[in-house]
């Protein structure tokens, strides 16, 4: 807002020197992933890379930490504006470094810190899909360098593998009726169904995490669709299962939409989509079933 740009303007350096604006917004999950659909919030981490203890110049100077929370603040208060069509956008800060329990706002070098010594594995696959959206330019460009060698990090596969899909097991415990994972009851969560979207995000995001050490190009994009043509040019997965996994996944967002747009849940007939969820599952059990 032009507000927002106002206050931009007024911090200075203590010695009198105008200070970059040294602020970005980072958008997470379907805003971060470039799938925004009707109804969707808004995933947001908020970074500065300016001095905390540097005041404003105005008639109450504040300190920098501050001046950078009214602003997030600010941001916040404008896209959740309430319209003649109801409120503009809900928006999510959980993501952030440690949830609602952290700061509004982070630094680069605290937000840093705390993925390589605190984060959980959840956090790490939460990056994948965060890309800087809109904010100062250099810091944008110092995010995605700092983004890209999280991911690259060469992780133990085995314990990687476990906790993925631990992670997997407690969404569908939490997120979906009782009975419906197996199959047992007359519908198929979209989203949290087997087979469904949330099976095809975590596999993207877990080649992202055990190979971007090794294929640095899987950290280039943060959507799915991108990032399943790279796991086939990168050989991780062959070229059916590729075109398969990307086929369903653009069904279900799409009847998604649909049924957004109508303002119904996102679960259909449990006899829809009943080879997409087929191919979805033989490819996950590749991943993830010590068995096969």
């Amino acid at each position: 807002s032009s507000a927002a740009s106002d206050v931009y303007k007024r911090q200075v350096r203590t010695n009198g020197e105008c200070c970059d604006k040294d602020f970005l917004v980072v958008g997470y999950g379907k805003l971060g992933g470039i799938e925004l659909g009707y109804g969707s919030d808004l995933d947001l981490v908020f970074i500065h890379d300016g001095d905390p203890n540097e005041a404003t110049d105005g008639t109450k100077p504040i300190a920098g930490q501050m001046f950078f929370n009214r602003l997030g603040q600010r941001i916040i208060h404008v896209l959740t504006t309430t319209t003649v069509s109801g409120e503009l956008y809900e928006v999510d800060m959980r993501l952030r470094p440690s949830g609602n329990s952290g700061l509004l706002v982070t630094s680069l070098a605290a937000f840093i810190q705390y993925q390589n010594k605190d984060a959980w594995t959840w956090e790490h696959q939460a990056i994948v899909r965060a890309r800087a959206v809109a904010g100062d330019v250099d810091l944008a460009k110092k995010f995605v360098m700092q983004r890209n060698q999280l991911l690259a990090l060469e992780r133990d596969q085995q314990l990687l593998r476990a906790e993925v899909k631990s992670m997997r097991q407690k969404m569908a415990d939490n997120l979906l009726p009782a009975g419906a994972e197996k199959g047992k009851t007359p519908f198929f969560h979209l989203k949290q169904g087997s087979g469904g979207i949330v099976d095809i995000e975590f596999m993207v995001q877990y080649t992202v995490l055990a190979w971007a050490h090794k294929h640095p190009s899987l950290t280039i994009y943060s959507d799915n669709i991108r990032i399943l043509e790279i796991m086939e040019e990168c050989q991780l997965l062959d070229s059916e299962s590729v075109q398969g996994l990307m086929d369903a996944y653009k069904a279900y967002r799409s009847i998604a939409h649909r049924l957004s747009l109508q303002q119904k849940p996102t679960e259909i007939s449990a006899d829809k989509f009943v080879y997409e969820r087929s191919v979805v599952r033989k490819v996950w059990n590749q991943f993830f079933d010590e068995s096969s």
